[in-house]
């Protein structure tokens, strides 16, 4: 399917009012249509499987700025350290000592959201808000070289109830705000990553400053 380019070019009218970074969500996307979201401008691509990801990197231009989004297991690290731009999906310490292991292998510091679940749902991966502390706490004890926290990201619940998601998102913007105010070399929370293409509007009027979106621009996912 050809990529929408009405509904992109409005999406990046709409977010560049509220100063909003758009991720294109391109997984499962072939590499033809990613490239043609890549002529109309689009530089940040989200995707969740390490494999697809690395593949597609092989073959695109350089200067994409890659997102990883999915739940990413530790053994899968390495695969990517040397060219990810931003981790948005870290839900555990072992996840973060990883990361830094591989980027100080890449002589890299690799920038990172911790992700935090605020929805009712058994699938969702994430910190909650006790963890979240911890590894707050873990970050300014440890020496983490080459990570570097720069905000938090989190999903709200799949569900029509439009009250509950803006409690979600309201509930991480306010973690987002009782953090913002910490600052080390390796810790300043600058992103607040939230809201997809069924919610991403209800995400910017709570205060979210970057979407990820994948089915306005590219259409379902068969």
């Amino acid at each position: 399917m050809p990529v929408n380019k009405k509904a992109y070019e409005q999406l990046i009218a709409d977010l560049g009012s509220h100063h909003v970074t758009l991720v294109a969500v391109s997984k499962t996307k072939s590499v033809e249509e990613i490239g043609a979201l890549y002529d109309l401008g689009q530089r940040d691509f989200g995707e969740n499987y390490v494999q697809e990801l690395t593949e597609k990197q092989t073959q695109l231009p350089k200067d994409i700025r890659w997102h990883f989004i999915g739940h990413l297991q530790t053994n899968k690290v390495k695969q990517i350290a040397s060219f990810i731009h931003l981790v948005q999906s870290v839900d555990s310490l072992k996840l973060l000592k990883e990361i830094n292991k591989q980027a100080q292998k890449n002589n890299r510091v690799v920038s990172c959201l911790l992700e935090v679940y605020v929805a009712q749902e058994e699938t969702k991966f994430g910190l909650d808000e006790r963890e979240l502390l911890q590894i707050i706490a873990d970050i300014q004890q440890s020496l983490f070289a080459n990570i570097r926290i720069v905000g938090l990201m989190g999903m709200a619940s799949f569900v029509d109830d439009l009250d509950k998601i803006r409690s979600e998102f309201t509930y991480l913007k306010s973690i987002f705000d009782k953090h913002a105010k910490l600052r080390r070399s390796n810790f300043e929370l600058q992103i607040l990553s939230m809201g997809m293409s069924s919610d991403y509007s209800i995400a910017v009027e709570e205060g979210s400053n970057m979407v990820r979106i994948g089915s306005l621009i590219f259409g379902a996912r068969p």
